[in-house]
Formats: structure tokens, sequence, C-alpha cells
């Protein structure tokens, strides 16, 4: 795959006329009552608060003032919930999932980062193992946004020896959910990386469909994941009658999918240039059937030299 080169100014993540909170706060080791009242003090935005997630792990809940709600754990900087003012949630957690720190959160939005898939280091690199820090919190016109930051430690250091930093934008409407991820190389040397968001959405598998690739270049990992077979997509809508695990090549920046539960949703993207489809069909009985997995992705590696940032944004949207 092509190697790219990204040499772009790290931009502003604010927004002019919002009313905003630019104070720093470190996710705790432990969740405690004490160190939730704290963060609430901190973070006095309108529709922004700290509470107490599953297995008191820290979370953020985002509240737009049309209805919609989000909610962002720390661990991971996972997205793992967004409900439309109807209350129903368009994403979708599994009930394996565990909250623990012990594994990354299996469901939601979470990160692949610095290595979509298998590779040198462990599957989907570390981003999703680690506790994020909200930096920043705004509220423009009754829409809520949060940027939380990810920097390079000892544990990531022990398998990617590079000094980095991630922020990561999340801000809410009341039809819309949309993430900006920028990755910055504050090391003295130049870093190459692969990186994804590995979106599971609440849907009837059976009935789902995403249009917009056809005439893609496609890797299908079905039925050998290690050899991919390359091919084209000539259908207008893809379904999901069984396993699926294809990755898109140069994929369009929007896609439709339809959940099969009366739900048609808007995947626009910038500079996530890729696309992934994937449900785990009978590997995992359990749930198979209640969702897919629709990513935005970067498959090939993006090379980084010192100073130089990388920026991707996802938006979400329903009628």
């Amino acid at each position: 795959m092509a190697m790219v080169s990204m040499l772009i100014s790290l931009p502003t993540l604010t927004t002019p006329n919002s009313s905003r909170v630019n104070r720093y706060w470190q996710a705790p080791k432990r969740s405690s009552a004490m160190a939730l009242a704290s963060a609430n003090t901190e973070i006095a935005t309108t529709g922004v608060r700290f509470a107490e997630g599953e297995e008191k792990l820290p979370k953020v809940v985002l509240t737009s003032s049309g209805g919609s709600e989000a909610d962002i754990y720390l661990f991971g900087g996972c997205i793992t919930s967004w409900k439309v003012p109807n209350g129903r949630d368009l994403l979708f957690v599994r009930p394996d999932a565990v909250f623990n720190k012990k594994k990354p959160i299996s469901g939601g939005v979470p990160h692949c980062f610095p290595q979509f898939g298998p590779g040198t280091i462990q599957q989907h690199g570390f981003a999703r193992n680690l506790d994020w820090s909200v930096i920043d919190s705004e509220n423009v016109q009754g829409d809520p946004a949060i940027t939380l930051e990810l920097k390079d430690g000892e544990y990531s250091r022990s398998m990617w020896d590079f000094s980095f930093q991630a922020l990561y934008k999340v801000t809410l409407q009341t039809k819309s959910l949309s993430t900006e991820l920028v990755i910055k190389n504050t090391d003295s040397k130049p870093f190459s990386f692969s990186t994804a968001l590995h979106t599971y959405f609440r849907a009837s598998a059976q009935g789902a469909s995403v249009k917009g690739l056809k005439g893609c270049k496609t890797l299908n990992k079905d039925p050998d994941p290690k050899n991919p077979l390359e091919g084209k997509e000539e259908r207008d809508g893809v379904t999901f009658p069984g396993f699926v695990d294809c990755v898109y090549l140069e994929a369009p920046n929007e896609l439709n999918l339809d959940n099969g539960l009366g739900d048609i949703i808007s995947i626009k993207n910038t500079n996530w240039t890729d696309a992934v489809l994937w449900n785990p069909y009978l590997t995992m009985e359990a749930c198979y059937k209640d969702f897919v997995c629709v990513e935005n992705a970067k498959i090939g590696n993006v090379q980084l030299e010192p100073g130089h940032t990388w920026t991707a944004t996802q938006h979400l949207s329903i009628n």
C-alpha cells in the first residue's frame, strides 16, 4: 500500500463565541466519589458532566439542548453510547464487555492506534488500553464538546518507543455525533502508524446494509484472514449475510448505514481514507445479530515527521 506523508499544522480545537472551560484533569487510576466530585467542580460547562460508569470507571456525559446524549469513558477514550432525542441508542456495547481496565471496552467507538489489526505490537495498538485526560470542554449554542488527550508513557513506550500527543474532540448535536482525531509527532525522529475508529452500531445484522462502497477495491478476509482476497465491490448495498470482515480501500467520504431497525445513519469523514465492515457471525453467537461494525480507517501507514500532525474527522448523523 502507498506510504502517506501528512504535513499538516496543528489545528485549533476551539470554536469562536463558545462557553468554554480549559482545565486539565487526569483520569484517576481508580474512580472514587471524591475524584468525581473534584472533576465536577473543574468542568463547569453546560451539557458536560462527569459521572461514575460501569464498575465505577469515570465517564463524561454530554447532553445537548436538543435532547441527545453521549457517554465517553476516559479509559480508552471510548464513546459507549449515543442516544438521539427519541431515546434510541445507535451504538452497541457487547454483553461480554468488561470495565475493569484488564482489557479494552468491547463496543461503542474504540480507538485503534498506533496499529490497526495485528502487527508488531498488540492487536489494534494501545490507545484503547489507557486512560485519556480531559483537557478542554465547551458549549456552542447548546451543543457540548470535550477534548481528550493521550500522551506516551512507560506502557506505550514499552512497545512503541516514540513521543506523541493524541487529541480527540467529541461534539454532540441534536442529531449528530462528531469526532476529530489529531495525532502529533512530539518526538525528535519520524514515526509511522495506522489507525481506525472501530465503531459498533446497534443493528439487525440480517436487515442491515451499507451504501456507497460500490466500485471500491476490497481486501476480503473471509475465509482466510492472513491472506485476504483482492476484489472489487459490485453491490449497491453491502449486506451482512454471514461472517463479514472486509477492507475497502480508498472509500468515499460518505457512507450510509441502514441499521435494519428503522434508522439511516450517514457516516461522513475527512482523511479516513479506508473503510472496514465487520460482523463476527457465529464466532460471537451471543450478540452477532444485534450489531454491525462500519469502521473509518487508515490502513496504509501514515509517515509523520517531528512536529507535524495528522488529522481525521468523523461525522455521524440521522435525519
